[in-house]
Order: C-alpha cells, then structure tokens, then sequence
C-alpha cells in the first residue's frame, strides 16, 4: 500500500510539472514581445536568411522567429539595424578583466619612462595606492618591447615610487614584475622554483609561472565588495562590445561562491561558463567544487581548467625541442605527466569536463595523453572519439602541436580553444622562438581544425576583449591594432589557415555553445534559445573586413532585456 502511495504521489508530482511548465509555455506565448530588423542572422541552417522578426517571451527566451512580409505593419514598423545571435568569448577572465579596467595600463609601452609615467599617473589619480594594504597593479607590459627583462630598481629610479608596493603583470600574465617595497617581503636567497622561473638577470624583480604563486599569495587581495565591481565594470564593458557570454577560464573556489551569489542579478547581465582553477602546487585530491547551474542560465560551472605550462613569450610554454632563440631551454612544465594524468582523472571521474592550458608542443602533447588516460576510465568498451563526444575536453590555447598529435586530436575530437589575436600578437617573434619548421608544421592552427568544432575568444585582459577584432584576426590573420601583417606587411601572416568570415563568426557563437553544452540555447536565434542578441548598422556580410577593427554596436540585448546601447 505504502508503495502505491508513493507511486500517486510521484504520477502527482510529475502532472504538477507538467501543469507548470504548460502554464509558463502559455504565459510566454501570450506576453511575448516582437522585435523585427531590417535583417536577423539566426546562425539557423539554409532557409533563413530572409528572417527579419522574432518574438521573445517573458521567459526570455526566443518564442518565434519568421519573415514579415513586406507590406506588413511589422515590416514597415522594423527597428532600424541588423540582428544577430549576441556573441560569446570561448577563453576570458571575468573578475582579472574587471580588475584591469581599474588598474594600470602597460599595453603598448616601449619605454621604461612611459611605464613608469603610466603608474605615476595611476598615484595621481588613487590617493592611498601602493600601500602595504592597497598594491598598485598592472598589465601589458613586454621585455620583447622593453629590450630586456625590468627591474625592481627601474621602477624604484622614479621617486615619486620608489616606496609603493607595486606588481605588474606581464602581457601574458606569466610573470610579475614587482617593486622593491614587495621584494623586501620575499626571503633574501629565494631559491629557483620548479616550473618557473625567477629572473635574476639584469636584476631582481620579475618572477615567472610558479615562482610568481609566493610572490601573489603576499599580494593583500580585494574584498567581496571591491570584485563585485570589478564584475560589474567588466560586464558593462564587455556588453558595450557585444558580447552576450563568456567562458571563465580560471575561477577559484572562493570566487566560484561569489558568482553564485551575484549571477542572476540586475547588474550580472553576462552568461558565464566558469572553470573551476586547479592550480594548487600541494594539494592532493581536487578542490571542494560543485558543479551547479543558475535555473535561468547566467551561471554555469560543469568544468575545470588545469595548467601544464608557461606562456610562450617569456619562454615557458614547455616545447619537445629547445627554443631556437635560447640554445639549452626548452620551457617550464607547471606539473609533471603523471601528476597532470592524475588531475585530470580525478575531475574527470567527479563529472568536470577537463580542459588543459597548453601553449608549447610538448605540454600539448601531455595535455593529449592525460584527456586519453581520463576517456578510457571513463568509457572503457567505447571508441574515444564516442566518449569525447559526450564529455567534450579542452585544450585552451593550442598554440603549438606536433604534427603526430594533431592527428591525434583530430582522431579523438579533442576541442582547441583557440584565440586568434594570440597569432597576430605573436607573429612578430613566434618564428624568432621556434624557428621557420615548427612555426610552419605546428604553430597557430585554425583552419585546418575546423573538422574538431573550435571555440574561439581573446583570453582577455591579456588581448583585447573585443571579439570584432578577434574575427577580424580570424579572417585576414593580421594585426586589428596595425591592420598588417608580421614586420609591417601588408600581407597575413601564415594565411592558410585563416577562417572565412561565416566560419569566425560561428567560432565566437556556436563554438562556445558546443565546448560549453548549450547548444541549441546560446550562439543562434532560434525558439528556445535564450534570448540573446546584438544590433549592428549593417550586416557583417556587407562590412569591409577592415572596418571590423573598429567596428561599434549598436545594441546589446540578453534575456530579452536592452542592456547597452550605443545611442
């Protein structure tokens, strides 16, 4: 008896919900609000390109998408401007973004007296910074640009800093620079640190990788408070360009709780899919994370992001051969193999889709074998590429891959999250460090990764956000800053394996949607889908590609809510 109870109470329950979601399927036809363009891109397969209206329910989700006909009220009545699905950035940092937006700005410098006259400025403008309470940061700069590693003495020539507790990023974010206020704060005879590098030549003061882990964890971090508004200042910023969702490549446990606390809220107007940050040196089992999903989509947190190397301009990205600039160095792995073997089946076997930072061949290589070791525990009787394709790995960045292991991507489905303005930042010295063969056979794939459904983004702050010029990188593989190619040409740089124009812009839609299993939801205009999108005065199929690099939009929509507008 007490069995045929619970079995009513469940055929209840379950008639419950489905009264439920009839009664929100009504609502949302019968508060639905149309919007109608000069012209819609849904993302939408052939047959749809004469779209030009789509009703978006209380919901916020797309209820109908069709063709008004030309004489009709709807159509004579069209907002001005063209629709799209509102883009995504595969690879970002939300809160380090909002934190740049509030920081120094060391992007473009050559000089050590502009650096040091950008941070003065900052003082200038922040009363109370560089305090043992309140460190000055930065980001941007280069030694590539500077003609040598800085010091802590250089920063300390200028008076007016030489007393601040100062750390500037690197452009990368592999490195710190810091000032002598921080240095006093390390122990005298810091020893060399596995997996990174401290820079003791010209003189102290940088430190790379996992040397830089001592040097942050002294580093007084903001409060809840103060990364609210770096989130809030990142989303409007991010809005203001287009961007509808990202993919958080790196978020810690506590700043994983924050989100769930902010997202859903009236100023988190930004989809995020987070990955959770393993970068802990001693820690022996994975980090205490959940995996969770906000009901209406604004949060996700299904995966995790591991490291295995360094980044390639400060010679860390770990590489199978030495760099052919530096005779005798070949990079620093963050972990060892089998210590990224084990990290990646522990996360694995929790659920986490697994996604490795990789830049050089050798930590690809690695990256490749740890993702194989976790399918095969995972779907032990299945073909792997069977299994990838439920559980989607990552590599993020996959700069450099040995031709053997980019067959064996291609063989299992492994996803490359690549970040196209990554190549035209690195062109002016990526065959410097690796030599016209490698550079040719293994570096900055696109093209020729298509098959294995690439996401695409900018790994903002370290390039610019706007995902305009990421496409526009894409398509001419030249730089959106000059509009030229490697050394000032006119030409692209390794142009074989540029993207078409419709291929970019699904790499910055649907590639997210599918490395991030919301398919179907986000990236396309569509019923059901989210209601996301963004207005442009023309059509991107009718713009000069070199208007892209500047290019501003119009609207910004998501939800079904306005949340920029340029006018």
């Amino acid at each position: 008896m007490a069995g045929t109870a619970w079995l009513y109470g469940l055929a209840a329950l379950v008639g419950f919900g489905s009264i439920v979601t009839f009664r929100e399927s009504v609502a949302g036809h019968f508060f639905a609000e149309t919007h109608c363009y000069q012209g819609v891109r849904t993302n939408g397969a052939a047959g749809t390109s004469d779209v030009n209206c789509f009703s978006v329910s209380s919901t916020g989700k797309f209820s109908k998408v069709f063709s008004a006909s030309s004489g009709s009220r709807l159509a004579e009545t069209a907002h001005a401007g063209y629709a799209m699905p509102g883009l995504w950035d595969g690879h970002g940092h939300l809160l380090q973004y909002g934190e740049f937006l509030n920081s120094v700005d060391l992007f473009g410098s050559t000089t050590m007296d502009e650096i040091r006259g950008r941070v003065r400025k900052y003082v200038d403008e922040h009363p109370g910074a560089g305090t043992a309470q309140e460190w000055i940061r930065g980001i941007g700069w280069d030694q590539m640009a500077l003609g040598a590693m800085p010091t802590a003495d250089e920063l300390a020539a200028d008076e007016d800093l030489k007393d601040l507790y100062i750390m500037l990023d690197r452009v990368d974010v592999h490195c710190v620079w810091v000032s002598q206020a921080v240095l006093n704060l390390l122990p005298e005879d810091m020893p060399d640190v596995p997996g990174g590098e401290i820079v003791r030549n010209p003189g102290m003061g940088v430190f790379c990788d996992n040397a830089a882990v001592p040097v942050m964890a002294l580093w007084p971090k903001p409060d809840n408070k103060k990364k609210a508004g770096f989130v809030k200042s990142a989303m409007k910023q991010l809005n203001q360009y287009g961007l509808v969702g990202m993919h958080d490549a790196g978020v810690s446990a506590v700043n994983l709780n924050l989100f769930k606390e902010l997202a859903g809220g009236e100023d988190w107007t930004v989809r995020v899919y987070a990955m959770a940050e393993y970068y802990d040196l001693d820690a022996v089992c994975p980090n205490p994370v959940q995996q969770y999903v906000e009901p209406n989509g604004f949060l996700s947190i299904l995966s995790v992001k591991l490291f295995a190397d360094g980044a390639l301009g400060s010679w860390g990205s770990a590489m199978i051969d030495d760099y052919a600039d530096r005779p005798g160095v070949s990079g620093s792995l963050l972990v060892n193999a089998s210590e990224l073997t084990y990290r990646a089946v522990s996360w694995a076997t929790r659920g986490f889709q697994v996604n490795i930072h990789a830049i050089g061949d050798l930590a690809n290589r690695y990256a490749i074998d740890a993702q194989t070791s976790a399918l095969r525990l995972l779907c032990p009787c299945e073909p792997l590429a069977n299994c990838q394709e439920t559980y989607r790995f990552r590599i993020e960045h996959s700069q450099i891959i040995h031709e053997d292991d980019q067959a064996r991507m291609h063989a299992i489905g492994i996803i490359p999250s690549i970040q196209p303005t990554h190549a035209t930042s690195d062109m002016a010295y990526a065959e410097k460090r690796l030599g016209k063969e490698r550079t040719d056979k293994e570096a900055y794939r696109m093209r020729s990764l298509l098959d294995i459904r690439p996401v695409l983004g900018s790994d903002f702050p370290v390039e610019p956000a706007d995902p305009f010029q990421g496409i526009y990188a894409a398509v001419t593989r030249k730089s959106p800053r000059t509009g030229h190619g490697a050394n000032g040409s006119p030409d692209g740089w390794h142009t074989d394996e540029a993207l078409s124009l419709d291929q970019a812009i699904r790499g910055f839609s649907e590639g997210p949607a599918y490395g991030g299993f919301t398919e179907g939801k986000t990236g396309v205009i569509q019923p059901g889908a989210y209601a996301d999108w963004i207005v442009l005065d023309k059509p991107l199929e009718g713009t000069d590609i070199e208007e892209l690099r500047s290019l501003k939009v119009k609207e910004t929509w998501v939800a079904g809510r306005k949340v920029y507008s340029r006018d």
